[in-house]
């Protein structure tokens, strides 16, 4: 069953563990589909803040109770772990508002930012204010999307339409996904050149 068409059965509710389990392509399908009037474009957008918000709850816990277990320790052994503490301990806030947004770091960020001495109070305040921005870009990008096309192609049959917001939405994404990690792995790169 696509992802559209599991939206479309099951709602707002789609959209919350999509956004929880997956991420970007849920929100923005769930942003195209709002466009075509069968869900609230508000209701996207908080449905993705909310699983966004309680998956890097449960992601942060883990990190913060379980920092000793095996499966945690393997984490913390992948370079993109060092490349996570190295950034946050320079940007603290900026990071954690940042991080769901870079493509790479969206999983292994609040596992790593619970094992650091970041307070919990501290990220679930910014993980709320974080989760809700990240909600309101994604699912508004989706919608803005489905403008567009239609804009571009006139009203074509609603499946139509669909695929090729999606294909659109994918394109761009991947191309800012990876202008992103190139300018993060040059700055780390440079940050690890010792100084002479």
């Amino acid at each position: 069953m696509s992802i559209e068409a599991l939206i479309a059965q099951f709602g707002l509710p789609a959209v919350a563990l999509g956004a929880a389990l997956e991420g970007e392509t849920v929100v923005l399908s769930g942003g195209l589909i709002a466009h075509q009037g069968l869900l609230p474009l508000h209701g996207v957008m908080a449905a993705a803040a909310i699983g966004s918000f309680v998956a890097d709850q449960v992601f942060f816990l883990l990190g913060r109770r379980f920092r000793t277990h095996r499966l945690v320790r393997k984490i913390t052994e992948r370079p993109t772990f060092s490349r996570v503490l190295r950034l946050l301990e320079r940007y603290p806030t900026g990071f954690i508002l940042a991080f769901r947004f870079l493509y790479g770091f969206r999983t292994i960020s609040p596992i790593a930012i619970g094992t650091s001495a970041v307070a919990a109070r501290r990220f679930v305040l910014l993980n709320a204010l974080a989760a809700v921005l990240w909600g309101i870009v994604i699912g508004g990008i989706g919608y803005s999307f489905g403008g567009a096309v239609e804009l571009a192609f006139g009203h074509l049959r609603r499946h139509g339409h669909l695929a090729l917001a999606i294909a659109a939405l994918v394109a761009v994404a991947t191309a800012i996904a990876l202008l992103v990690r190139a300018r993060l792995r040059r700055s780390i790169e440079a940050e690890d050149r010792p100084s002479n």
